[in-house]
C-alpha cells in the first residue's frame, strides 16, 4: 500500500497485482425479438345496431338489432298526469336491484323490498325535473298493459332482465304515441 498527500488529505492507494486472465465460456443469448410471435389482431366485433322502440298506444317495447325485430315486451305506461314522455332518448343508467325514491315523498325504498316497485332492473333513459324515467321491473304483473306509473315503463321482471342484457348506456330509445 502506498500513501499520497493530495490537498492535505492522505489517500491510501492500493497497488493491485495483475491477476492472470480467466477465460469465461461465451454464452450465446437467444434472439428475443425472434422469439416474440406477434399475436394476430382479434377480428373486430361486429357492430350491433341496437335500439328500443316504445309504442305507447299498444303498450309494447320492441327491441331491434341491425334493423331486425329481436323481441317484443308488454309494458305498463304513465298514468294521466304522469304521462310517459315521447321523443328520442338514449339509455343513461343501468342498475341491478335498484333502490327506489318515491317521487312525491322522497322516501327511499331499499332493493328487494315488497314496497319497492322497481323490481329487478332499472334502465333509465330520461329525466323530467327530479323525476327519472326508464324501464323497470314490477312486483305486480297484473298492472302490465295499463296506464298506472309515474311515467316509467314497467315490465315483468323476467322481461326487464332479458332486455337489460341486450342494451347498454347509449342505446337509442324512441318513445312514440
Amino acid at each position: 500500500m502506498t500513501f499520497c498527500m493530495i490537498a492535505g488529505c492522505t489517500i491510501a492507494v492500493l497497488q493491485l497485482r495483475r491477476l492472470p486472465a480467466i477465460a469465461f465460456p461465451k454464452i450465446e443469448l437467444p434472439d428475443f425479438q425472434a422469439m416474440v410471435t406477434p399475436k394476430p389482431s382479434p377480428s373486430p366485433s361486429p357492430v350491433i345496431d341496437t335500439k328500443l322502440v316504445v309504442d305507447l298506444s299498444d303498450r309494447k317495447v320492441r327491441l331491434y338489432e341491425n334493423k331486425k325485430l329481436k323481441a317484443t315486451y308488454r309494458i305498463a305506461i304513465g298514468q294521466e298526469g304522469w304521462e310517459t314522455p315521447t321523443g328520442t332518448f338514449k339509455v343513461q343508467q343501468m342498475y341491478e336491484n335498484p333502490a327506489w325514491k318515491h317521487p312525491i315523498t322522497d322516501e327511499e325504498i331499499p332493493p328487494g323490498s315488497k314496497d319497492n316497485p322497481l323490481g329487478k332492473r332499472w334502465i333509465g333513459f330520461t329525466s323530467q325535473d327530479k323525476l327519472l324515467i326508464g324501464f323497470h321491473g314490477t312486483t305486480d304483473y297484473s298492472l302490465i298493459g295499463q296506464a298506472v306509473s309515474h311515467g316509467c315503463l314497467r315490465m315483468k321482471n323476467a322481461d326487464v332482465i332479458a332486455l337489460y342484457k341486450e342494451v347498454q348506456v347509449g342505446t337509442p330509445v324512441i318513445v312514440k304515441q
